[in-house]
């Protein structure tokens, strides 16, 4: 059941967030709808070709395809003073999308009796390729590039799933409910990964 319920919460999520997106950019209504389709879907894409899955099996999911494309045409229809920034509604969108597919990736990867390793890798995959293609279409940088924490949240996801601590569906409904307010607090309080600067001598 958990599995059914974020799924439909990332597919949701992820198709808002594109959509919006392409509002900012100025994309014409098919724009809208490709980028957000393309948002809610690349991250299992991504995933499906790496742990060997036919991308085939994408094109089964008849009700979250109708629920991408209901959530698009929300999106596009709503009023722009309500729907408000980028800044405001779109990194929360994104933080819904990369907990629920992080979890739902996880989970699928498991149930495939896959390593440790590959179901950490299948939830950052799903949770945060979507958002990537989003990015790299929109001409922007990625989110999960920048020293903002981001996929890590996914990863932490994938490793406790992968080590049978978080099954039960109510474990993780909390586990999806962590993941997004870490999400949103890395967020707003620019909590980072350290990183280094290489300067080429001039």
């Amino acid at each position: 059941m958990a599995w059914e319920v974020l799924s439909s919460i990332g597919t949701i999520a992820f198709a808002v967030s594109g959509a919006i997106i392409a509002m900012e950019e100025e994309y014409d209504i098919f724009g809208v709808y490709l980028l957000g389709i393309v948002t809610a879907f690349g991250g299992g894409a991504v995933r499906n070709i790496l742990i060997g899955v036919p991308v085939s099996a994408l094109w089964e999911q008849e009700l979250f395809f109708q629920l991408a494309l209901a959530s698009i045409t929300l999106a596009f229809l709503f009023p722009n003073k309500l729907l408000g920034p980028w800044n405001r509604w779109g990194h929360f969108f994104d933080a819904v999308g990369l907990s629920a597919f992080a979890i739902q990736g996880a989970l699928y990867a498991v149930d495939l009796a896959l390593p440790v390793y590959a179901v950490v890798v299948a939830a950052v995959l799903t949770g945060s390729g979507g958002g990537i293609i989003r990015d790299l279409l929109a001409g922007r940088k990625p989110l999960v590039l920048r020293s903002e924490i981001y996929a890590i949240w996914a990863a932490i996801a994938g490793i406790l799933i992968s080590f049978d601590l978080v099954r039960s569906d109510l474990l993780l409904y909390i586990l999806f409910v962590c993941i997004t307010v870490l999400r949103i607090l890395s967020y707003l309080y620019k909590w980072k990964l350290p990183t280094r600067h290489i300067h080429s001598a001039s």
